[in-house]
């Protein structure tokens, strides 16, 4: 979790490299395109939020991206849904 004197740009950072650096390279790609994408609007509740899903292991994350295991309820929220509904735009 963030520190108290841990500014909201320094916050951002930590949480980006810790999607990006997952040790699986297809949740690497999902949570951390969609931080690149989204982290800089986020703030206060969403960024908890965000930093409580990505503690999670991938392999749990994974089934749920992939439809093999349902979202618990406790991760049931807007976020979760986003992030397993987001795609990339490719160009």
């Amino acid at each position: 979790m963030n520190s108290p004197s841990e500014d909201i740009e320094t916050r951002r950072k930590r949480l980006l490299w810790r999607a990006t650096h997952r040790g699986t390279r297809e949740m690497d790609l999902v949570l951390g395109g969609y931080a690149r994408a989204h982290l800089a609007t986020m703030a206060g509740a969403e960024l908890d939020e965000f930093e409580r899903l990505i503690g999670l292991e991938d392999p749990q994350l994974m089934g749920w991206v992939v439809g093999r295991e349902a979202v618990p309820a406790e991760f049931a929220g807007q976020l979760t849904a986003k992030i397993l509904s987001w795609r990339p735009e490719i160009y």
